[in-house]
């Protein structure tokens, strides 16, 4: 059974936040417990269908590449006291997403296909195909919108004219997503995979500095391809194989559906759930290297509660 809300109480809250596939709890002494819902979006819309064991992939692969990555960027995390939960320091969100790019996929390649040559600011050349590896990787950031409200592309310029992000801050918001995504991909590539695109949050703590915040690597923020028979298949113009959230947004599309005014989500059934539960797990296995357990579902809001409580209660001073 999928976990689609969640309406905690735990000691010290001061206010939650239900995003499109978290639920973000503030408690007292700065704290944030984020409980990684079964919701999937796609198109910044939350679909009605859960998926089984989603928000355990997501809280868990994104454990595992926050550990990997603390040496390069700091980052919210303090424990993950439950399979769906991880509890870290509260910080003031940057109102943009670090989206880099790495090759010409998704949303930068329906841009390029429909005759774009610049993508947030950033001129791409002429000649390429879909999938083709960038020379580097580019950084085509999102304006962090409202729930229900679509993301929308921004260039450096405008965010700094518009004085969303100081360059100061800016500059070292672009550091952090170069240095991450280069581990990123390195990690993939060991694991026969190649990290395509993927996309970083960031926040200010009250002493000023910058952490890494949410999740990393997941394929709700990511997007991968197979490495064994990337270039043989970009030679002969094929699709590339690859595991990331693109092919529930290749479903929609392909059934008339990509978030617009008027279009209606076509039938979600609880057959293609668990395709894509299937498809999230093989991803994590893939990446992790690690046998994926799925907790148990029966009184998971129970169980939730007493992780959580306990945890709260071994780092009381």
């Amino acid at each position: 059974m999928a976990l689609l809300h969640s309406e905690f109480h735990f000691t010290g809250q001061q206010s939650v936040y239900h995003g499109k596939v978290r639920d973000v709890y503030r408690l007292s002494g700065g704290l944030l417990v984020m409980v990684a819902s079964d919701r999937i979006s796609a198109f910044d819309v939350v679909l009605p269908q859960g998926i089984p064991h989603k928000g355990q992939v997501l809280n868990q692969m994104a454990e595992h590449f926050l550990k990997a990555t603390e040496d390069l960027v700091p980052n919210w995390r303090l424990a993950s006291p439950d399979p769906v939960v991880s509890v870290g320091l509260a910080a003031e969100p940057f109102k943009v997403e670090m989206v880099v790019r790495g090759y010409l996929s998704g949303h930068a390649w329906r841009t390029y296909a429909s005759g774009g040559r610049v993508l947030c600011g950033v001129s791409l050349p002429e000649g390429l195909k879909e999938s083709d590896r960038l020379k580097t990787p580019i950084i085509t950031p999102t304006t962090k919108e409202a729930l229900g409200a679509h993301d929308q592309d921004i260039s450096r310029d405008e965010i700094l004219a518009q004085g969303i992000v100081s360059e100061e801050h800016y500059a070292q918001l672009e550091a952090f997503t170069y240095a991450l995504y280069e581990r990123g991909h390195q990690m993939a590539l060991e694991r026969g995979l190649l990290l395509v695109d993927t996309k970083y949050e960031f926040g200010l703590l009250p002493d000023g500095r910058i952490v890494l915040i949410d999740e990393i690597h997941t394929p709700d923020s990511s997007r991968y391809f197979y490495a064994d028979g990337f270039q043989e298949r970009q030679s002969r113009g094929e699709d590339q194989i690859q595991l990331s959230k693109e092919f529930v947004r290749q479903f929609l599309i392909s059934n008339g559906f990509q978030g617009q005014e008027g279009q209606s989500i076509p039938e979600l059934t609880d057959e293609w759930a668990l395709d894509v539960s299937k498809r999230y797990i093989h991803l994590y296995e893939l990446l992790t290297g690690k046998t994926f357990e799925p907790a148990s579902t029966r009184d998971a809001e129970g169980r939730i509660v007493a992780n959580v409580e306990n945890y709260l209660n071994s780092v009381q001073v």
